[in-house]
């Protein structure tokens, strides 16, 4: 295995969901409610050692806080325009984290690219209506996202949307490894992979 998905969530809200393959198995692990997310999250990679974390969290700031001279935007990015993603300013806390976790887990000889499971979730052709509402549309949310990912089945199915987001971005670098992920923004700046 070298990568993994992550739909990241509050610190300590037990919403953070890894989705990692062991084989053709995809396998999925969500961080328990009142501990720490981010200690969770690298001691997995600690343990399982992927070269490449496919996170679902802004990792950078506009560029006019980097690079003033090229960008006047202070709340977004050009890849959070592109794909209507939250700004970054106002995620807050949660940017703040994926940054400082990206960083440590530069130690660990392990990279960290952003996804946007949305943005995927739309480029698969997910039921807008549907997605992230109710439990009902679960299983099929799942498949049409194994439908993309030939070589692999779930080992168990998801039970919660953060599961299908954490699958969305094993998915995202799925495609980012096969050379067929779409990519938004610019490197300078910070991009997106979906």
């Amino acid at each position: 295995m070298n990568w993994a998905g992550v739909d990241y969530g509050s610190k300590m809200a037990g919403t953070t969901v890894i989705a990692w393959a062991e084989g053709r198995a995809i396998r999925l692990a969500q961080s328990a409610a009142k501990k720490d997310a981010d200690k969770w999250v690298k001691s997995w990679v600690e343990a399982h050692r992927p070269a490449v974390l496919y996170l679902d969290a802004p990792l950078s700031l506009p560029g006019v806080y980097h690079a003033p001279g090229g960008y006047e935007d202070f709340f977004y990015r050009a890849a959070d325009k592109e794909v209507q993603a939250m700004s970054p300013m106002f995620l807050g806390g949660l940017t703040a984290r994926a940054m400082r976790l990206s960083q440590e887990l530069k130690a660990l000889q392990c990279t960290t690219l952003e996804v946007y499971p949305g943005q995927l979730s739309k480029i698969l052709g997910l039921d807008r209506k549907r997605y992230k509402k109710g439990k009902a549309y679960l299983q099929e949310a799942t498949e049409m996202v194994l439908a993309h990912l030939p070589d692999y089945q779930m080992a168990t199915p998801p039970t919660n949307w953060h599961q299908v987001d954490a699958l969305l971005a094993f998915c995202s670098g799925y495609r980012h490894q096969q050379g067929l992920a779409a990519i938004y923004g610019d490197i300078e700046e910070g991009q997106i992979i979906a």
